[in-house]
């Protein structure tokens, strides 16, 4: 059956164009990917009578993926499947394709599509406190490829669901925050999901819902971004979550991972303490892959201060270069100060001037300006290929004293003292952490992009603020400015 709706599905988009489709976010999922997820459920031997949920069905894929794994049980004598879809033009092909399955399967499957809008036809129930039905239709599974698309902070669907919102939401979390709502308790969901929910300020509503209301089962990690989704260019980091609708926590969760859509048979599996993937009040989540990174995590939670917790934070840079042309110097002039730019950073240093265009402001403007004072500069974008992900240079006041003011382009950041001035040995000892071995593979495992975000920076575990000094003055008399040699000053901190 699959084939052939996969086969029906590639006819679609080679006659759909493909902005017509991105209107609706819509991507579609790959025979192989269907397969793997209709396969990670728990099915009950107990019962005769399943009930599905496929909101934003598409064509119907994965609706049918379930049911032909549900074809290997006996006992399943029943499905009733619900297929969210208002997209017109895909509608004929999602009821021909679901005709199909029920004329093909040895089940007797009863389908109803509903033609509403997913998340504003139901969001009374959501947000059950404002007046809902008393009695929301749950779902025994949920499976689900929603539509990855961001809208306006006003939209009709962000404004229905303020619970889990923050900003300009992206459709997919709504969808999966629902889909969670719509299971039975204990029931099971399985959704194909970009990874960029599991951690930062933006989805911390999102997985403090998510992640109390349900728990991570399942984790599947895609290593290659454009080979998830077939005959689509998306350029996404996509993921693969299986969760339960409960308040248990499970001892563990199981994290497995491949190349590509097509290789599932060549998967790496890793099962991991849940507490370890699912920390903090934040709840973020920490994708690991090895037990190398396991052994990171476990290294670096043995600390339980942050850097705001130590009077310390990251912040980032002040000048939007290309909004303010009009400050913007070449050369030194009266009145200019520095505006000091990624580049800067070298080889664990800041060194300026490089010659560069725009490396000098002339501004009144409080907000472009900071103190001439002792920071940690550390680059906000990196290449995706690039061997470090942080990337950081040691700034200090005294190189520069014919300055009070400075300003920094908003490509990099800065850690600054909370209540005063970083000693020296504060910045170099700063500079161990954040240029060692450890410190990089964390921020990888709690961020799959290449941006650097002081968010998740002020929320990584440090050692007290003494340690940071002690290290500082260490590597200041080793002068070494290396990777190697900030591991070694780190690793005599681990108890």
């Amino acid at each position: 059956m699959l084939e052939t709706i996969v086969e029906r599905t590639n006819l679609y988009i080679d006659s759909m164009p493909k902005a017509e489709r991105k209107r609706y976010g819509q991507f579609f999922t790959s025979m192989e990917t269907a397969q793997f997820m209709a396969g990670l459920y728990e099915v009950p031997l107990d019962k005769s009578c399943v009930s599905i949920l496929d909101a934003g069905a598409g064509s119907g894929i994965l609706s049918c993926a379930f049911i032909e794994r549900l074809e290997q049980f006996e006992s399943i004598k029943e499905i009733e499947l619900t297929c969210y879809e208002n997209d017109e033009n895909v509608l004929g092909l999602l009821k021909d394709n679901l005709k199909y399955c029920q004329k093909n399967s040895s089940k007797m499957i009863r389908y109803s599509i509903q033609k509403d809008n997913y998340i504003t036809s139901q969001y009374l129930d959501f947000n059950s406190m404002i007046g809902g039905n008393e009695n929301p239709v749950k779902y025994d599974f949920v499976i689900g490829n929603p539509p990855y698309m961001k809208i306006a902070k006003d939209a009709p669907e962000a404004t229905a669901m303020p619970e889990v919102c923050y900003g300009a939401p992206n459709l997919y979390f709504l969808f999966a925050s629902m889909g969670l709502f719509n299971l039975k308790e204990n029931g099971e969901m399985v959704y194909i999901i970009p990874r960029s929910w599991t951690s930062g300020a933006y989805f911390k509503r999102f997985r403090q819902y998510f992640l109390t209301e349900g728990k991570l089962k399942h984790i599947h990690l895609f290593m290659s971004r454009n080979k998830v989704f077939d005959r689509e260019d998306v350029l996404q980091e996509t993921m693969i979550v299986k969760v339960e609708k409960t308040h248990r926590q499970p001892v563990q969760v199981e994290i497995t991972s491949s190349k590509s859509n097509k290789d599932f048979y060549e998967l790496t599996s890793l099962t991991v303490p849940y507490n370890l993937v699912v920390s903090g009040e934040d709840c973020y989540v920490y994708l690991v892959t090895d037990e190398e990174e396991v052994e990171v995590l476990k290294r670096l939670h043995q600390w339980k201060q942050t850097l705001p917790d130590i009077g310390m934070k990251m912040k980032t840079g002040l000048t939007v270069d290309f909004r303010n042309r009009d400050i913007l110097r070449d050369v030194e002039e009266d009145g200019a100060i520095p505006l000091f730019y990624s580049q800067h950073i070298r080889k664990g240093e800041v060194q300026f001037p490089i010659q560069k265009e725009h490396e000098y402001v002339v501004t009144e403007q409080k907000g472009l300006m900071q103190d001439n004072k002792n920071y940690l500069f550390v680059k906000r974008f990196t290449a995706k290929e690039e061997r470090r992900r942080l990337q950081c240079g040691i700034y200090l006041a005294k190189n520069y004293p014919q300055y009070t003011k400075i300003s920094t382009q908003n490509k990099i950041n800065f850690i600054d003292g909370l209540f005063g001035e970083l000693s020296e040995c504060l910045v170099y000892g700063l500079y161990v952490l954040f240029n060692s071995t450890l410190y990089d593979v964390y921020y990888r495992i709690l961020n799959g992009s290449t941006q650097v975000n002081s968010t998740e920076i002020n929320s990584m575990p440090v050692p007290d603020r003494e340690s940071i000094q002690e290290m500082g003055r260490k590597l200041m008399k080793t002068k070494d400015l290396s990777e190697k040699n900030c591991d070694m000053i780190l690793e005599g901190y681990f108890g």
